[in-house]
């Protein structure tokens, strides 16, 4: 199977435009990337975590009533990841030629999570910054970094997002500015969290038969070459979101037959800075405790031995839920085409995609030029 066409409308803050608009525009530009038509689309998988039921087929059918299969997917932050792994299976699988995922949100909708109709174990709910912020407080205790290494996650990220035309954030951040009050939990300030907004992200996934007959670029046709999914399992004291991701990268590796030496272009679940780091050394970028000394020493810096986060990562890209892990297949396939520009990484030919979503679950996929 093989990316084709990509496509993404900026992500923002909070607008009137409408969920219709968004989508419409990524789609489009995603076809015309492809130098596809609408009717060639066999399938289309609508990812949405926050616009409620059944928001696909009303805003498809402003691109024709073609009769397609149309599936809603939504897995919270992995959302956009799932709905990509979706069509990569419906190709795969032979059921369709030319799949098309789509992510598309604005921050309307709450999660059902807390509301299972259990007494939970613990009264207290699980407010996702202030649980970031006490494990940045134990990776600082563990590894003994200090909380200026930490924010140089954030420094790194928004320039990268700084030379992004589709991010939320585009503003260079000095490490003074990420480190300053105000904190919204524990030393994490706004800059070292991710800001949630609105956007849409799409991306066409073609067959090797249906990539010959439309005649599509050699040069521009991405290889999916590996997708895994895992989720909740019991991880004895260790922080489940790292040990899915070991697991999940594990399996990607596995399939792929690769190495995590090979990868050029990592781009993570960066919610919260502390993130990056803990992620980077689950995916076996480094060895446990070193991420931020080598991110220190510019190893995951554009030009670096993996640019991660290229694109500004969550931090500054934004993180619009529906479209996010979307937006990161695109951008892995805007770098393995050597179209990045400012943000390009010299001779990417590999790249990993890696969304984590409430539940939890983790979502990882390889690919290659």
């Amino acid at each position: 199977m093989y990316v084709v066409g990509i496509g993404l409308h900026p992500y923002q803050y909070p607008t009137d435009t409408s969920y219709i608009a968004l989508g419409l525009h990524a789609i489009r530009e995603a076809l015309a990337d492809g130098g596809l038509t609408w009717p060639s689309v066999d399938a289309a998988f609508v990812g949405t975590a926050r616009l409620g039921m059944a928001a696909g087929v009303p805003m498809l059918r402003y691109l024709g009533m073609t009769g397609l299969a149309v599936s809603q997917v939504e897995n919270a932050s992995a959302t956009g990841s799932t709905a990509f792994r979706q069509a990569v299976v419906e190709v795969g699988s032979g059921l369709a030629e030319v799949a098309l995922a789509v992510g598309v949100d604005k921050p309307l909708g709450r999660i059902a999570a807390p509301d299972t109709g259990i007494t939970p174990i613990s009264p207290a709910f699980d407010v996702p910054f202030a649980r970031y912020a006490l494990l940045t407080e134990r990776y600082l205790a563990d590894a003994g970094y200090t909380k200026e290494q930490i924010g140089l996650v954030a420094v790194k990220n928004h320039g990268n997002g700084a030379l992004n035309p589709y991010a939320q954030r585009r503003k260079k951040r000095s490490l003074e500015e990420v480190l300053r009050p105000p904190f919204v939990a524990g030393s994490l300030n706004g800059l070292q969290i991710t800001p949630i907004g609105e956007g849409a992200a799409a991306v066409i996934v073609m067959s090797e038969e249906a990539l010959q007959r439309h005649q599509v670029l050699r040069s521009r046709a991405i290889r999916v070459a590996a997708s895994a999914t895992v989720s909740d399992q019991a991880f004895e004291g260790v922080n489940a979101d790292v040990a899915l991701t070991a697991a999940a990268t594990h399996a990607v590796y596995e399939e792929w037959g690769g190495e995590p030496a090979d990868l050029d272009v990592v781009e993570v679940h960066d919610a919260f800075a502390i993130e990056e780091l803990l992620f980077v050394e689950a995916m076996g970028l480094c060895s446990p405790g070193e991420g931020a000394s080598e991110l220190a020493k510019g190893a995951f810096d554009i030009g670096g031995r993996h640019a991660v986060s290229p694109s500004g990562g969550l931090l500054s890209m934004g993180h619009p839920l529906g479209p996010t892990g979307l937006g990161q297949i695109a951008e892995i396939t805007r770098q393995l085409r050597g179209e990045a520009g400012e943000r390009q990484q010299p001779d990417a030919r590999v790249g990993l995609a890696h969304m984590v979503g409430i539940g939890p679950v983790c979502v990882v996929h390889i690919l290659q030029r």
